[in-house]
């Protein structure tokens, strides 16, 4: 027994490391947010594996087909309404809940989640009514290229797709409410739900159902995902029951940021939806070239700036709430030195072996050597923003956290501007591969204006107090 003690306490563990990383990460600001960043960052890995397993599994299904086209233009319009309410309310929501959490306690903030849980239940409604009765002047304009049976079939895909508007409006305030905690884990990880059961029903049903089988596996996949947030929840003491607790200090200050940011994400949206619509009116398999070739650049952003935005908006957020001013300061001006280190070269080794990656990666089955050689284009194109939006969702989270989202608000504005006068002039020249060209330009002109925005809003604030 003597023996066995003196091993056990001789030969670190598994909890001595636990403890020596809890207290490490403890001892700063930075280290915490550093931390943070590796937890999310690290199981993002794992979501982004198996979403890169589900886009090979539909490359070999449907290639640049007509159905894939009608999927990805079915499903355009629902995720720019989650987006415009999930992501524009937690910008707006998180940096309020947590200073009242700080300044008054836990019923407070109950009581402000409840409310804004009430308020999310009737966007997701007034949406989903909107997307409904709009879709048969919408979607003709936004898939002008399409012919009537492929037009046909992107209606009955959106459709079926509406769904995930609810499933994802509330996922993406559970989530917030659980990093706001600290408790970035489960929310990580959540994600690898829906590409993992579209993998298993593509290759178990997709020969018999089609793209349907597609539609099917990101319906169910959603709707798990929230389902297990919200039981993580209701484990954690959170009531998940919308209620309206009337127009607190708190409440108007929520929504006096989400408007503003609502509309820059509404314009920013559009973004998305103009670059895919002017790209559907190219030849067929445009729309999917463009989204395949974006697959690498938002594999690798989907690692590192969610690993990042997650991380830094609850300690901006914290910060600001305790008058940190100059620990703001030097967290956002250390983040952003370092993500520039880190991607820039990142981003130029995967444009020099861009080709031979699409090749490895996608060329069997439906896709082609001809699609390996647009996609590649594309896809050089679209790697150019990878240190771009990295560095810019940094100062999007330290705008958002300092409560000035009409800064974002004037520059999607001018992103609205710039995507449409780029791609009009690129379009008809290089064809799909113009229209990322035009993405990449819009956001190197939006980066420049958020680092300057952001600087300059973080050296205005007083030295002791916010």
């Amino acid at each position: 027994m003597m023996h066995r003690d003196n091993v056990a306490l001789s030969a670190p563990g598994k909890g001595d490391a636990l403890n020596w990383w809890s207290t490490w990460q403890h001892r700063s600001i930075n280290r915490r947010i550093f931390a943070a960043i590796i937890t999310v960052g690290g199981l993002t890995v794992l979501v982004k594996l198996a979403a890169a397993g589900k886009e090979l599994v539909i490359a070999y299904r449907f290639g640049t087909t007509d159905a894939l086209d009608a999927f990805i233009m079915a499903f355009l319009l629902p995720q720019f309404a989650i987006e415009l309410i999930g992501g524009s309310l937690n910008g707006a929501f998180i940096p309020t809940y947590i200073h009242v959490l700080q300044h008054e306690g836990q019923a407070a903030a109950q009581r402000l989640f409840s409310t804004v849980m009430a308020s999310s239940l009737v966007l997701v409604i007034v949406a989903a009514v909107m997307l409904t009765a709009l879709v048969t002047y919408l979607l003709p304009v936004l898939a002008s290229g399409f012919g009537p049976e492929k037009l046909a079939l992107t209606r009955r895909l959106y459709f079926f797709l509406l769904p995930t508007l609810l499933c994802c409006g509330f996922a993406a305030i559970w989530s917030a409410i659980l990093n706001a905690a600290e408790r970035f884990a489960l929310a990580a990880v959540i994600p690898i739900i829906t590409p993992l059961l579209t993998m298993l029903l593509l290759l178990g049903l997709g020969t018999q159902g089609g793209i349907v089988i597609l539609a099917i596996g990101t319906v169910l996949g959603l709707a798990l995902e929230a389902g297990l947030l919200g039981w993580r929840l209701r484990r954690n003491g959170v009531s998940l029951l919308p209620w309206w607790y009337g127009a607190t200090p708190a409440v108007k200050q929520v929504f006096r940021q989400y408007s503003p940011a609502v509309m820059a994400s509404f314009l920013m949206g559009s973004t998305a939806i103009i670059s895919q619509s002017m790209a559907a009116t190219l030849g067929p398999g445009s729309v999917s070239a463009l989204a395949y070739g974006s697959k690498a650049t938002t594999l690798v952003l989907g690692i590192g700036s969610v690993a990042i935005s997650t991380a830094v908006l609850p300690h901006f957020s914290r910060m600001v709430a305790l008058g940190d001013a100059a620990g703001l300061r030097h967290t956002l001006k250390t983040y952003a030195r370092l993500i520039l280190l880190v991607t820039l070269p990142l981003a130029a080794v995967l444009i020099y072996y861009s080709e031979p990656l699409v090749r490895l990666v996608l060329q069997r089955g439906a896709f082609t050597q001809a699609d390996t050689d647009v996609v590649s284009r594309v896809q050089v194109l679209y790697l150019l923003q990878i240190p771009l939006i990295a560095v810019s969702i940094l100062f999007v989270r330290v705008i958002s956290s300092l409560k000035a989202s009409h800064l974002l608000l004037w520059g999607t504005v001018g992103n609205l501007i710039l995507i449409v006068l780029f791609t009009y002039l690129f379009l008809q020249r290089f064809q799909v591969v113009g229209v990322a060209l035009a993405i990449s330009l819009m956001h190197l002109i939006s980066a420049a204006y958020l680092m300057y925005a952001g600087l300059r809003l973080t050296n205005m604030q007083p030295r002791s107090t916010m």
